[in-house]
């Protein structure tokens, strides 16, 4: 997928998640929103997977799992919070996300704060 199309894709997942926030605000467990924004993607005809987990490794050697809230169209990281507001570790964890998991671009949606936040996260191998 080209960069133009990633852009429009990332556009149509943040409407969605703009639907979720309008439509229940702050406040929520971060897994209701997980919930309602699949439901959203689903709706918008959007390709996702929730919750794919992927081996992580040290040294050539297994040394734990993690999981990525969403996975869309296989080519963008989704990872969902419900905090009153990212902080630097949160956008490190996006960050390993999209390394761990190989894809260029990722996502990082706050729904815990009064507006909702979003962060786009690059991947340098692809830049």
């Amino acid at each position: 997928m080209d960069r133009a199309d990633l852009d429009v894709l990332t556009y149509r997942v943040n409407g969605c998640a703009m639907k979720v926030h309008n439509t229940l605000g702050n406040g929520f467990q971060e897994v209701i929103y997980q919930r309602c924004l699949a439901i959203e993607l689903t709706s918008a005809g959007i390709h996702f997977i929730r919750e794919v987990e992927h081996d992580i490794y040290y040294k050539g050697q297994p040394v734990g799992t993690r999981r990525a809230d969403f996975v869309v169209e296989d080519e963008i990281i989704v990872e969902i919070k419900a905090v009153i507001d990212l902080e630097d570790v949160h956008l490190a964890q996006a960050k390993n996300y999209v390394v761990a998991y190989d894809k260029s671009i990722g996502l990082l949606i706050n729904f815990g704060s009064k507006s909702l936040q979003f962060k786009k996260i690059y991947n340098s191998k692809y830049q």
